[in-house]
């Protein structure tokens, strides 16, 4: 079953390291943070609609969060999912 989210909701916010840098370059391949409630499909919708751009393959993964050790117990923190979304050869987004 799939959820109703709006298209801002699905993207949070773009993850800008080495890596993601050298996929762009050499790839056009761009990392985002998304929504854990989002799937493939509504990833690639909301990249196409903001970036006016066209999709040919996402990729997620969903990161575990780290322990870390409070006064009152254990929580986990830093948990995400990221998509790994490839652009076609001939669009390009301007992040950088």
């Amino acid at each position: 079953m799939t959820m109703k989210l709006e298209i801002t909701e699905i993207i949070k916010r773009p993850l800008i390291s080495e890596k993601s840098t050298w996929l762009a370059g050499a790839r056009n391949a761009y990392t985002f943070e998304v929504d854990k409630r989002a799937d493939k499909g509504q990833i690639k919708t909301a990249v196409e609609t903001l970036f006016k751009v066209k999709v040919a393959d996402v990729r997620t993964v969903v990161t575990a969060g780290k322990p870390k050790r409070t006064k009152s117990g254990e929580i986990t923190v830093g948990a995400l999912k990221k998509a790994v979304v490839v652009l076609h050869e001939d669009n390009k987004i301007d992040l950088f």
